[in-house]
């Protein structure tokens, strides 16, 4: 189940604005087309803004979501009605679908928490991918404890969004538990003084467990990239079926 950040359409619609700089996206699509990829399946594609800059880019792109709240900011995107949208899990994948290129960008691979969610996307990525295709994703480096600065004093934003009108939000940290970080995202709508929240956990993987994870799922990891807009912070891997 998503998220209310991006399953609750009040709150789905503070993404894009609220997160305007997508310059991380350009690594991938980058990608696409270092690799030669006609066919891209983007999992978690939330808000759709990298499944639109594909299809716009001439890419065969089938975009993926559980949250609909999300999608249906998506389906009114330029190109959009490129893109093939699918609400649901992997496991709402067609059988059919084959693609050369599988991404998942905005740490979408840190919200899989148990190990069977994890080797059950890794195992829908490795079935769909043509041999020879590649599965592209980033995770944070957990040494880096990027959670230290999801507080208040770091994350505070007021600000007026077209369409919604003035709104606060901040993130907080509730809890720590070895790989698994939880945090409550706060937003304050001017208009009428509501206060949403969103309650979210990732897991921080070490980089040696997510190598071993590809490679039981029958991947091999071929290179291990920085990722650009957060240099050092996280890690881009690279890996072909």
């Amino acid at each position: 189940m998503a998220d209310a950040h991006f399953e609750h359409p009040r709150l789905a619609m503070l993404y894009d604005p609220l997160d305007p700089d997508r310059q991380d996206l350009d690594v991938y699509a980058a990608m696409a087309a270092e690799f030669g990829a006609c066919d891209v399946l983007d999992i978690g594609c939330g808000t759709g803004v990298l499944a639109c800059l594909l299809a716009g880019r001439g890419h065969a792109v089938t975009g993926l979501d559980p949250a609909l709240a999300s999608l249906e900011i998506a389906r009114g995107k330029p190109f959009a009605d490129r893109v093939r949208w699918i609400h649901g899990t992997t496991a709402a994948l067609p059988a059919e679908l084959r693609t050369d290129l599988v991404t998942m960008t905005g740490n979408v691979a840190q919200v899989f928490l148990t190990d069977t969610d994890w080797a059950a996307v890794l195992d829908a990525a490795h079935r769909v991918l043509r041999e020879g295709g590649r599965l592209v994703f980033e995770t944070r480096d957990p040494d880096r404890r990027a959670w230290r600065e999801w507080d208040r004093a770091h994350s505070y934003v007021k600000t007026d969004i077209p369409g919604v009108g003035g709104v606060e939000g901040w993130h907080e940290v509730t809890g720590v538990t070895g790989e698994f970080v939880t945090f409550r995202a706060t937003y304050v709508f001017a208009s009428d003084g509501a206060v949403l929240t969103s309650e979210s956990t990732l897991r921080f993987r070490p980089k040696a467990a997510v190598t071993e994870s590809l490679a039981a799922a029958g991947f091999t990891v071929e290179e291990i990239r920085d990722a650009p807009d957060r240099p050092g912070k996280e890690f881009v891997f690279i890996a072909a079926r």
